[in-house]
């Protein structure tokens, strides 16, 4: 691996659709000044994304290294990176990431930086990594000398450490995830991959029925009789019952539940791993969605509940705690009334919450594209 013939070295970032995509398109606008700066302006690099799902169809590592080393021979980079929102396996363990200085090239597997300050440890790690392919052999030097280790992989955060690598394969430096602890890094990664945030527009048509059953409830008397007669216990039950219902109906109408393809052990925990992902996903849009739809109806019964009228009916005072049980018991009812509505929406609006959704539109991506 050395330079352009032009004197700068092309760094090409494959990033694989939706979310990989978004974090290379970020990590390039300053990538190549952290780069030159790293060399103290000694070398000039530039920075290509490229978009395309290169994972689609397989998750075999060696398979992965000779795709993406085929297609770094179509084109003039020196160094390429692929990004993917894959949680890939390397053996029993979960892969951080693949470096072969030989070719230039690296393979990071997104979700084992975790969630929690995602786009900061991506950068760095892409940073890393193209920084060791390029230390790994100058231009000027006949033989690769010992390439830097990747710290913000391997050092730095817990859980993440060297592994493994057979003498045939591509790859001639190795980072995994072990231990429970890299198990919920990895899946705190898919979530945070899947992004939750972007499932709530999609319920519109849920949020919408929520919203008409919830103003119906709120002044339904046999509504506020049921809510007064509750305690605290059996309104968290309701918010739990109500919420999974919603989770459930969205998996099901969907077909977000992913079955493993086979009887190995890599299939069955990547199997796992999706279904858990999803479930965490989707409850974290859907408690978003039970919040706001608490707050509101709490506005609408400020508003619309007369004191007496209410006291009249339940023979209760309508005082804080009334507007405040009320709220939060239609809140329930009202998701209930969401999960039916969910049934109107597509599977386009909600596929971000499901990584086998995501895989099989890639997988008819690469086919249109051999046709």
């Amino acid at each position: 691996m050395g330079e352009s013939s032009q004197g700068v070295t092309v760094v090409a970032l494959l990033a694989d659709p939706d979310a990989p995509t978004e974090v290379a398109q970020r990590i390039a606008k300053d990538l190549p000044d952290r780069l030159a700066n790293a060399f103290d302006g000694q070398r000039e690099f530039s920075v290509e994304v490229v978009s395309e799902p290169f994972t689609a169809g397989t998750e075999d590592l060696s398979a992965l290294t000779r795709r993406l080393v085929d297609r770094a021979s179509e084109e003039n980079w020196d160094v390429v990176v692929a990004l993917t929102d894959l949680p890939l396996h390397a053996g029993r363990r979960k892969l951080a990431a693949d470096l072969s200085h030989e070719h230039g090239l690296a393979l990071l597997s997104l979700p084992s930086l975790g969630g929690l300050r995602f786009h900061r440890r991506a950068r760095r790690a892409v940073e890393r990594a193209v920084l060791s392919l390029v230390d790994g052999r100058p231009a000027d030097a006949p033989e690769p000398r010992r390439p830097r280790p990747l710290r913000p992989l391997a050092g730095r955060f817990a859980g993440v450490r060297s592994g493994p690598v057979d003498d045939e394969e591509t790859a001639d430096r190795r980072y995994v995830v072990s231990g429970p602890g890299g198990y919920l890094r990895v899946l705190g990664g898919m979530v945070r991959a899947n992004r939750p945030w972007r499932l709530i527009p999609g319920l519109s048509k849920a949020l919408a029925a929520a919203l008409a059953s919830g103003a119906i409830a709120t002044v339904n008397s046999t509504v506020w009789n049921l809510a007064i007669a509750l305690d605290t216990t059996r309104l968290v039950i309701a918010t739990i019952g109500s919420m999974a219902l919603m989770i459930g109906w969205l998996i099901v109408d969907a077909h977000l539940w992913d079955r493993a393809t086979g009887d190995s052990p890599q299939a069955r925990t990547r199997a796992a791993l999706y279904n858990a992902s999803t479930v965490l996903t989707l409850s974290i849009g859907v408690l978003v969605c039970y919040v706001g739809l608490l707050i509101i109806n709490l506005l609408w019964a400020l508003f619309i509940i007369n004191g007496e009228v209410f006291a009249s009916m339940t023979k209760s005072p309508l005082h804080a705690a009334e507007y405040w049980t009320l709220a939060w018991f239609v809140a329930s009812v009202a998701t209930v009334g969401g999960a039916l509505g969910s049934g109107l929406e597509s599977d386009e609006a909600i596929r971000a919450a499901a990584y086998s959704k995501r895989e099989q539109e890639r997988r008819r991506m690469l086919e249109d594209e051999d046709d």
